[in-house]
């Protein structure tokens, strides 16, 4: 026992403390779908990240070499499934220049207009599912719903689907706008606007926010270039790239809007380049909508269309970065091969250096910034 007139001390001997290796995943919410990140903790601090994918394997490549060129299009919307109208956009362009069917000038701006309306739709989401992970349970992400509904409620007035589109096909569009489809999407615009400036104000004066995310995650613009790193998370970065404005495709050349560019490339600057680019797509389907032409939307073509034999990659700024696909024709009536360059996965190559040295609060945060769509990554 020991003598009140002694000091109460202990000796503590030094323990050798193994890493904890932690199962994240597939199952949890916060990773976005079934995706699962191994995660080597030392204590609370990340040591090390491994992304485990295959959970939801479809071969939607392989898949493709079995269809023709137009029943692929089914396959693109169930990539990205919150950005089935980028998806399909991006595939049919590849098969156009493939085969040089054109596309009426109508046509052109409806695609501009659908891409940014799933845009809007697919930030959102981003944003809306950002804050859950940062722990504002529920309202935030529902108030974002909400929003998202009146866009599906949009594109279901123009082809009767809210998730899995196929509106787009070899040569334009399948549908002309609806009756009364101009007063509906100015209505959601007009009340757009009032949500956004509501979001800007409940999100970026947040202080749990601000000191969750500011330098927290920082990518270089450098080292984003050398992963191949696209979309916002480039431009949070300081890269001003964008094909909408570095190689303009469909009508994008006549559309008034600015990139947004942040330097810092932390989660806060992925966050806010997302927020700004809402605004600007709202923008330019107003544009579309004031500028939109007579005419066709469609260029008839071969539903078994054979292009000549060839091979093409042709890509666009989808939500998350630059979708392409690759497609090498032998003349019949599907491709021999169908390559994707899907954003979601290319983006996954930052996960690690982004998380190693943070807490595992943050590699919850960090994930969340970089919006991937497990559709998209596991193919």
């Amino acid at each position: 026992m020991q003598s009140p007139n002694q000091p109460n001390t202990v000796d503590s001997p030094d323990y050798d403390i193994e890493p904890v290796l932690l199962n994240l995943g597939p199952q949890h919410p916060s990773t976005h779908g079934v995706f699962r990140i191994r995660t080597l903790l030392d204590g609370e601090e990340v040591v090390d990240v491994e992304p485990v994918f295959g959970y939801l394997h479809r071969g939607s490549s392989k898949l493709a070499e079995e269809r023709s060129y137009t029943q692929v299009i089914t396959l693109t919307d169930r990539l990205d499934y919150l950005s089935g109208m980028t998806n399909n956009l991006a595939y049919v362009r590849a098969v156009e220049a493939l085969a040089g069917v054109e596309v009426p000038e109508r046509a052109q701006y409806l695609r501009v207009m659908t891409a940014e309306l799933m845009r809007i739709a697919s930030h959102l989401m981003a944003m809306g599912f950002l804050i859950n992970d940062l722990g504002a349970w529920v309202t935030p992400l529902m108030h974002m719903f909400r929003e998202r509904e009146k866009v599906l409620d949009l594109f279901e007035m123009i082809c009767g689907a809210r998730i899995t589109f196929s509106y787009m096909r070899i040569g334009g569009v399948s549908h002309d706008l609806p009756p009364g489809f101009d007063a509906a999407v100015n209505g959601f615009l007009d009340d757009f606007e009032e949500r956004v400036a509501e979001y800007e104000k409940l999100l970026l004066e947040n202080e749990i926010l601000v000191s969750r995310m500011k330098g927290i995650a920082q990518l270089t613009g450098e080292r984003a270039i050398e992963c191949s790193v696209t979309g916002p998370n480039l431009r949070a970065s300081g890269v001003n790239f964008d094909l909408r404005k570095q190689a303009p495709y469909e009508v994008y050349d006549r559309m008034n809007f600015d990139v947004p560019v942040t330097q810092n490339g932390d989660n806060w600057d992925r966050m806010w380049v997302r927020l700004q680019e809402m605004k600007e797509s709202a923008k330019m389907v107003r544009q579309c909508m004031a500028d939109l032409p007579d005419g066709i939307t469609r260029t008839e073509a071969d539903f078994f269309i054979r292009p000549p034999v060839g091979e093409v990659y042709s890509a666009i700024e989808a939500t998350k970065g630059e979708l392409g696909f690759y497609l090498v024709s032998d003349g019949t009536i599907a491709p021999y091969r169908c390559g994707i360059r899907a954003p979601s996965f290319i983006n996954l190559t930052v996960l690690r250096e982004l998380c190693i040295g943070w807490k595992l609060a943050d590699l919850i945060v960090n994930f969340g910034t970089l919006d991937i769509n497990v559709g998209e990554v596991d193919r």
